[in-house]
């Protein structure tokens, strides 16, 4: 499916399709309401599995024809039309609208509103595409059909869904009453190759140096905290850092929503499980946390820090499983410290925290701050090192920083990664694991003087 970006009156970005009519889309919403009529009639039952069913396909099909037939002057080559029979086919007994999205690889994220408001995020921009659900009801049916083959309902007893489908894509979806303005929907999908490090550096999240850097302090065993707000490729940069881990080495993960996929044989893979309808059978990444100091590992990766488990991560850490791995939401190296320091007081709140605090600064040694620019650039903006504890406050220095000088011609952000002019505290373990970095690596670029004011997001 081939899309172009334009911007509409009020400012807003849209989307539309170029490798079809201008009146395709409104033809196939006049036909799709009389192919569901005449469905009705003829008692066609759209159930699981209906989209690959060749039968009820075939019936679909038939229908269609029918009412092309009667459409006069109707411009369509025989290839047009055949196209047309097969994607409202697809439409109607698969995701509806979002049908052509799911099948657009270049397409990250989906995100409906409202029936008349379907958002795709393309080069970490949102636009406004012009596919329109029927109504709220068929939204809510869609979500039905997208849930139903993953053992997931969605009704007004249970009115908001969180999963997996079947092709790694993450889901998230909330009906009435919680949604208060109509049904909503995210799907969040992923490369079907995963990112490498050559790819981030050739998109400019990061220099070459920095990344040799990290994947000798991965070979070195030195403990990661990623963290970036919503989409700033925590997990895509979490999945590429993994892949740095010695071959031989015994690898958990532990996601809320399974979406690492690291090229690693000795990787075993555990998902939480939210609560039946009673109630029961709720397993938590705390549980799979505890759960997995049992099997042996030699690195644990949490796909996500939310809660108290921070607490048994941290434990982790300390007592062995030193090169471990997560990530979590905050904004700045700073807010990713105190955020930590918060989730593990959930766990026990008569922790003092001076104890706290001597816990999170022996345990994790590196914080990796991602963000996403305005222009839809994702970027590692902080490399900062937790050095140790001064009284009650932890102690951070920042080994690399992205400096941005300003806005191109086209609104681009521009700016470059430069070192901080310390090496870190650690780099005596290069040298006895016989890795050579040079130190001037971690010298300031001309110019970024000016530009460095404050530190780990203070």
């Amino acid at each position: 499916m081939q899309m172009v970006t334009t911007k509409g009156a009020d400012g807003k970005i849209l989307v539309k399709r170029t490798d079809v009519p201008e009146f395709w889309d409104e033809l196939k919403g006049k036909v799709h309401k009389n192919v569901v009529t005449a469905m009705e009639t003829e008692r066609i039952r759209i159930g699981e599995g209906a989209k690959d069913d060749e039968e009820t396909r075939k019936k679909v099909g038939i229908i269609i024809d029918n009412l092309l037939a009667k459409e006069t002057n109707l411009p369509l080559s025989r290839e047009m039309r055949s196209r047309f029979v097969e994607e409202l086919i697809d439409e109607i007994l698969g995701y509806g609208p979002l049908e052509s999205l799911m099948r657009d690889e270049k397409v990250n994220e989906i995100m409906v509103n409202a029936p008349d408001k379907v958002y795709i995020e393309q080069k970490g921009k949102l636009v406004l595409t012009p596919l329109r659900f029927r109504d709220d009801e068929q939204v809510i049916q869609v979500i039905k059909r997208i849930v139903a083959p993953i053992g997931r309902r969605i009704d007004e007893s249970v009115p908001l869904v969180d999963a997996r489908l079947k092709d790694g894509s993450r889901v998230n979806a909330i009906i009435p009453p919680l949604a208060v303005s109509g049904a909503s929907l995210t799907i969040r999908r992923f490369s079907k190759v995963p990112f490498t490090g050559d790819i981030l550096v050739k998109s400019g999240s990061i220099e070459k140096e920095m990344l040799d850097f990290l994947a000798s302090c991965v070979h070195v065993k030195k403990s990661f905290i990623i963290s970036g707000g919503t989409g700033t490729g925590k997990t895509t940069f979490l999945n590429m850092l993994s892949n740095y881990i010695p071959d031989g080495e015994r690898i958990i993960t532990v996601e809320d929503t399974a979406e690492l996929r690291l090229q690693r044989d000795h990787w075993v893979r555990l998902e939480s499980r939210p609560a039946n309808v009673e109630g029961k059978g709720e397993i938590t990444i705390r549980d799979l946390v505890k759960n997995c100091l049992r099997m042996r590992p030699d690195r644990i990766v949490v796909g996500e820090c939310r809660g108290s488990e921070a607490f048994d991560m941290l434990q982790a850490m300390n007592t062995g499983h030193e090169g471990s791995m997560a990530t979590i939401h905050a904004n700045t190296p700073r807010d990713a410290l105190t955020r930590l320091e918060a989730m593990v007081m959930m766990a026990s709140s008569e922790l003092p925290i001076w104890a706290v605090r001597e816990m999170v600064s022996s345990a994790v040694h590196i914080i990796l701050q991602l963000t996403r620019f305005p222009d839809g650039k994702r970027r590692v903006t902080y490399v900062t090192e937790i050095t140790g504890r001064d009284g009650n406050t932890v102690l951070t220095q920042d080994i690399f920083r992205f400096v941005q000088t300003g806005v191109d011609e086209n609104g681009k952000s521009v700016g470059f990664h430069t070192g901080c002019g310390v090496p870190p505290k650690f780099y005596a373990d290069f040298k006895m694991d016989g890795i050579d970095v040079p130190l001037t690596l971690f010298h300031k670029k001309p110019g970024a003087d000016e530009h460095l004011r404050g530190g780990s997001g203070k």
